[in-house]
């Protein structure tokens, strides 16, 4: 299904990665060192690093600091998805996207369901555009991970995947934003 059109420029994405957990450190944070090291396998760049606790501010304060950055074009966000009550990444995320993007939760979920069954109805993964940024939350295990990377964004971030990306629609993502002034 997915293939990629090696006639097409390589156009590397610079991509800040979040893991949200009240535990974890980046020395042992196994689940955003997998997706950091399979960003950088891609081609693409680890624009930025962290690690937010389960606090729907601060998680919200982290990502409009990079929608802000020019020099972060997506975040992807690994913990926290889940419906516990510390569970509150899509709160988060709700608070400063301007779009969603419906169809990455249920794709996330219909791979995941082949793999862990009806587990994955525990998944709130989501994703949206904030101010011509793309965001992407995945659960916090190291293989919904794996999954959310191999399965979907490596591809949609790949700008020689056709029939089309994500990649291809970054120069359009600003078009509803006031121009800047210098």
């Amino acid at each position: 299904m997915s293939r990629l059109d090696m006639n097409k420029p390589f156009l590397p994405v610079r991509i800040a990665v979040l893991t949200v957990s009240d535990t974890r450190t980046l020395a042992d944070d196994r689940s955003g060192g997998i997706l950091a090291d399979r960003i950088t396998a891609a081609g693409h760049h680890v624009a930025d690093r962290a690690i937010e606790r389960d606090d729907a501010d601060a998680i919200a304060a982290r990502l409009s600091q990079w929608i802000a950055d020019p020099q972060v074009d997506a975040v992807i966000s690994t913990g926290g998805t889940g419906v516990t009550g510390r569970d509150v990444t899509p709160e988060a995320f709700e608070r400063v996207i301007d779009k969603r993007i419906e169809g990455f939760g249920e794709l996330f979920r219909m791979l995941s369901y082949q793999k862990i069954g009806t587990s994955t109805i525990q998944s709130r993964a989501l994703a949206g555009v904030a101010a011509g940024t793309y965001l992407f939350a995945l659960p916090g295990s190291t293989g919904a991970v794996r999954d959310g990377w191999d399965d979907i964004l490596v591809w949609q971030l790949d700008s020689r995947h056709v029939p089309c990306n994500f990649v291809e629609l970054m120069p359009r993502l600003r078009e509803h934003l006031p121009p800047a002034h210098d």
